[in-house]
């Protein structure tokens, strides 16, 4: 059984014995809310070790992987048009994919089926940032010490930093490889410690869920079943989105495009990894009509720079976790959220469990409790299946779209044989 099947199967065990641990106590305790109350307290510390772990890895992986990614992508001046128009279609699709989620999560608002008091250690921060000014934000955004900035993990201070940092690392030229080779390995270790901490999930997750049961009963796990039902509707309309995009393009072979693709998608869907559909991808997209030095560039791109799934998973997912405690945000606050999500999340290209780490930056930044983060580790296999199949997608769409954008989307190649790729690809992801 691979790692991420065991680690999977796992948060899964976890998850049901917490749920019957925690149904067991509230049962043999109806009446005794304080001693419950204190049970949850102990058991938590579980939960809020991972979590601090969680947040240990954020500054030192967003920053080490954004600047290679930026000063890497100073390649494109060389690649021209190509990797200008790819870009565009990666920030819009971006942008449409987190606008639609925060759309659609406001108007269904799941999380308000699952409501749990506010930890009184976050009440004074809820406050503080529903009074923050246009002005106070402005100037927050950009940081007066970059260390600050990391102990306080002020995610979108360090996006600020490591984009100047990259884009002058690319500038210098062959003087900045050792930075960037430098920096790269920082990020591999990273990743690997990222592997140490998620294997703590399981425990957290059984932490999480014995706590919330024990206190509030086993009503709120009906929550869990809407949420599940709703992200797949936001996913459906997601890919209605993308389909119509495609078709102001490329007309009506956006529709073929999507038959073409299904095998990719599915395994993708079946494996919740992206990652495992990249081969088969490539060929298909080849037997559409892309050229292959288009397909070997924009392709490997989007594996990091466009994940519409996981991007529309984010804003969903935060703006659960707000409701879950009832936190109010304006709408000043929400788009806010959402040009930091879109920030942040192009620096953790390959990262297992990205969307984790983009939303508890996210969260700390709005001062929402990250203790939320645990009650969708359980469920976040469902969730990733439908990502995965998303990004396979948007990217599919996004490569044939630039193909034609140059003029070189031919015909279909049925009897194409199988892809040699060309060129060195970019660090892909599993989400």
């Amino acid at each position: 059984m691979k790692k991420t099947s065991r680690l999977t199967l796992s948060i899964f065990i976890g998850m049901i014995a917490g749920i019957i641990l925690g149904y067991i106590l509230q049962k043999t305790h109806p009446n005794d809310q304080e001693w419950l109350k204190n049970f949850s307290g102990n058991i938590s510390i579980i939960t809020d070790i991972f979590l601090r772990l969680i947040k240990m890895i954020i500054a030192p992986l967003v920053i080490t992987t954004l600047i290679v990614g930026v000063a890497k992508l100073g390649d494109l001046k060389t690649v021209g048009r190509i990797g200008g128009k790819t870009m565009i279609w990666f920030i819009s699709a971006s942008f449409a994919s987190l606008f639609l989620g925060l759309i659609i999560v406001n108007l269904l608002r799941p999380g308000d089926f699952m409501q749990i008091p506010v930890p009184d250690s976050h009440a004074a921060g809820v406050v503080e940032k529903a009074n923050m000014t246009f002005k106070g934000f402005i100037t927050h955004v950009f940081p007066q010490s970059i260390s600050e900035s990391m102990s306080n993990n002020e995610i979108l201070q360090i996006v600020v930093f490591a984009l100047f940092f990259g884009v002058a690392t690319a500038a210098i030229g062959k003087k900045g490889k050792i930075i960037v080779d430098f920096l790269d390995a920082v990020a591999h270790v990273m990743l690997v410690i990222t592997g140490y901490v998620m294997k703590l999930a399981p425990l957290a997750v059984f932490a999480a869920m014995a706590s919330v049961v024990a206190q509030e009963g086993l009503e709120i796990l009906f929550s869990y079943g809407i949420f599940i039902v709703e992200f797949y509707g936001a996913l459906i309309l997601l890919w209605l989105l993308i389909m119509l995009a495609g078709f102001f393009v490329i007309k009506k072979r956006s529709f073929r495009l999507f038959v073409k693709i299904k095998d990719p998608v599915l395994l993708a869907f079946s494996t919740s990894s992206s990652e495992a559909a990249f081969p088969s991808l490539m060929e298909e997209l080849e037997k559409f009509g892309c050229p292959n030095k288009i397909v070997s560039f924009v392709l490997p791109l989007g594996y990091s720079f466009n994940l519409d799934g996981s991007m529309m998973y984010m804003t969903f997912a935060s703006l659960f976790i707000a409701q879950i405690y009832g936190i109010h945000l304006d709408l000043w606050q929400q788009i806010t959220m959402l040009l930091v999500l879109m920030l942040s999340s192009k620096g953790i290209a390959g990262v297992p469990r990205a969307s984790l780490v983009v939303i508890a930056g996210t969260l700390s930044m709005f001062h929402i409790p990250e203790a939320g983060l645990i009650l969708l580790l359980g469920i976040d296999h469902l969730l990733d299946m439908g990502r995965s199949a998303t990004n396979i997608i948007g990217n599919g769409m996004a490569t044939a779209v630039v193909s034609h954008w140059e003029k070189e989307l031919v015909q279909e190649r049925p009897g194409i044989e199988a892809i040699e790729s060309t060129g060195t690809l970019i660090p892909i992801r599993k989400e």
